[in-house]
């Protein structure tokens, strides 16, 4: 289901994938099966989204990025994809992000570019990503840092208290 308030430019979106209205899809975008896009919700062009994700409202997928199959991307979730940015200055490419298979990213989190966030790893809401995160790991904070290890539910298995 597309929404008819979206504005979804895209061939290439999977079977039952819900895009809500206000969201922007680009063209070149693709977006796999049974997603769900929430509303506010901005897609680029040189982006690849998996199976099973649910992004909510108010983020932005910038070119570059990759999502991978059952990634959950909560609200306002910030990414950026220029190291260095200025106002009409662009780079000739795009630092590629890639969150992987089953990752979680808790609200208001910020993913800096050219970052990896493994699978099933947990992002804390309002974190600040500054590195690659390993997969199984919870982290949260500014800078985000490693608090705990987690199963692929997201069952927290142990707590680090530094």
């Amino acid at each position: 289901m597309i929404h008819p308030l979206s504005d979804s430019q895209s061939n290439s979106i999977g079977e039952d994938t819900n895009v809500w209205q206000f969201s922007v899809i680009l063209a070149g975008a693709t977006i796999g099966n049974n997603c769900n896009i929430n509303c506010y919700v901005f897609i680029e062009n040189e982006v690849m989204i998996g199976n099973n994700v649910t992004i909510k409202s108010g983020v932005q997928i910038w070119d570059g990025m990759v999502i991978e199959d059952d990634v959950f991307i909560g609200p306002n979730v910030t990414f950026t994809n220029d190291i260095q940015p200025r106002s009409k200055q662009y780079p000739e490419h795009y630092l590629k992000t890639i969150i992987k298979k089953g990752a979680s990213i808790g609200a208001n989190a910020t993913i800096l570019p050219g970052i990896t966030i493994g699978e099933y790893s947990l992002i804390g809401a309002g974190s600040v990503v500054t590195k690659d995160v390993e997969p199984f790991t919870m982290v949260y904070g500014n800078p985000a840092m490693i608090k705990g290890i987690v199963d692929e539910k997201g069952t927290i298995l142990k707590r680090f208290t530094k």
